[in-house]
């Protein structure tokens, strides 16, 4: 079945916003530090996408922001440590870093304390804790950059929906780190899909297939909170699984494609086949989802961490008139390949695009966008999970719940990795 053209004005719409101006950031909230032009950036989550983070935005400043690290958070004291280290180091950093002892908070309740000290705040902890962050700097009237995904369950999604919402009344910023959607070569991909170079939008196929993720050891002294902090990618309640953590910027180019269209349903399959060792928790080692639109088009999903296989980190977008093969820094078209000159590290781009917006009024809130990709990635792993077809209010509506009552040190439950057929669908 043949599916609609995105259409020039949602393509406008959906793709990162140019920058307009140097104009007074008066009309955002929380935008410069009182009686100063200075923003204050806090950092919450202090592993290597959080330094990077915190080394973009200060690259993104360029001479037109007057952008300070000025706090970091995380649950280790010594991430924080580290993170201090290398950024005051950094010689793109340089003079942006002002991150005082004081302002170096660790524990579980840190994350409250730099957006009490902050006006924007970088969101890089493990993606389980991103519903209860964002809830709270929107709260605060904090502009925001937070990574993907945005929650690893519906429970989680359900609050960062409500939090998107806010944060429009608010008029707030908030950029999440779904890059390609700032990157020239892919915005210059879907505004050719959009002006028509393959025809209709049929289908898409989408892929993030590559060797085994890292797996930390379990050091001496450590309990189950703090070693499951330690090696967070192979546990549900804090990753949500490959699919969720990795595969999301693959599924989200597919629905830019689909002009931001939800799945209806969707099944899928997947297992713990290879990497069975303890250190890979309850991640399965590969997922294929087949997601069904409400118009009859559909888009076909696999990812893979299995060294030694074959590996394809891509999407394909097929239309009446061909399809386009798009991957960072290389977009084909029936018509030839796309070139892009001076294409903009994505990483910095979107701080670009963040910074820029803010300071035109006209802030991003890509928060409710990247809530849609997410949750379609969770649909996906849950089908994949229980052996069952999953619709998307099923997968908004669960009642699955996984982040702890209470965060603190100590035995956390058996590990159970879920097994199609046996677990059940909450």
């Amino acid at each position: 079945m043949t599916g609609p053209r995105p259409s020039r004005r949602s393509f406008l719409r959906n793709s990162a916003v140019a920058a307009v101006g140097t104009a007074s950031m008066a009309r955002v909230p929380n935008a410069f530090a009182a009686g100063s032009d200075e923003i204050k950036v806090g950092v919450i989550g202090c592993g290597g996408r959080g330094t990077g983070a915190a080394e973009n935005i200060c690259e993104a400043a360029n001479g037109t922001h007057n952008v300070k690290i000025h706090a970091l958070a995380d649950v280790f004291q010594g991430q924080v440590d580290r993170c201090a280290d290398q950024l005051s180091k950094n010689d793109v950093v340089g003079e942006r870093f002002d991150v005082s002892d004081e302002r170096r908070f660790a524990g579980f309740d840190a994350y409250q304390q730099v957006i009490d000290s902050c006006d924007l705040i970088i969101l890089a902890t493990p993606p389980g804790f991103r519903p209860q962050h964002l809830e709270a700097a929107v709260a605060a009237g904090k502009n925001i950059f937070c990574e993907k995904p945005v929650a690893v369950d519906g429970a989680g999604i359900r609050k960062v929906l409500a939090a998107a919402e806010e944060a429009k009344k608010k008029g707030l910023a908030i950029v999440t780190g779904t890059q390609r959607r700032h990157q020239a070569g892919y915005i210059e991909s879907m505004r050719k899909i959009a002006e028509g170079a393959l025809g209709d939008v049929i289908t898409a196929r989408v892929f993030w297939n590559q060797g085994n993720i890292w797996v930390r050891d379990r050091q001496p002294g450590m309990d189950d909170m703090a070693y499951q902090l330690h090696n967070w990618y192979h546990f549900l309640w804090l990753c949500g699984d490959h699919i969720v953590e990795q595969h999301v910027h693959n599924l989200d180019v597919a629905r830019w494609a689909f002009d931001d269209a939800v799945p209806a349903s969707c099944v899928g399959m997947g297992g713990q086949q290879v990497n069975t060792e303890a250190g890979f928790g309850q991640s399965y080692d590969h997922f294929a989802v087949d997601y069904a639109f409400p118009d009859g088009r559909h888009v076909m999903s696999m990812c893979r961490q299995i060294n030694g296989c074959a590996k394809d980190v891509s999407e394909y977008i097929v239309g009446a008139k061909g399809t386009a093969h798009l991957m960072p820094s290389n977009y084909s078209f029936p018509d030839g390949r796309l070139r892009v000159r001076d294409e903009l590290n994505p990483y910095v781009q979107e701080h670009i695009d963040l910074l820029d917006s803010i300071a035109s009024g006209e802030p991003i809130n890509e928060l409710e966008r990247v809530a849609h990709s997410t949750l379609m990635a969770i649909m996906g792993r849950d089908s994949a999970y229980t052996g069952k077809e999953i619709t998307w209010e099923e997968a908004l509506n669960s009642s699955l719940d996984t982040f702890p009552s209470q965060l603190q040190w100590g035995p956390r439950p058996e590990i159970i990795v879920p097994k199609p057929g046996v677990t059940d669908f909450a």
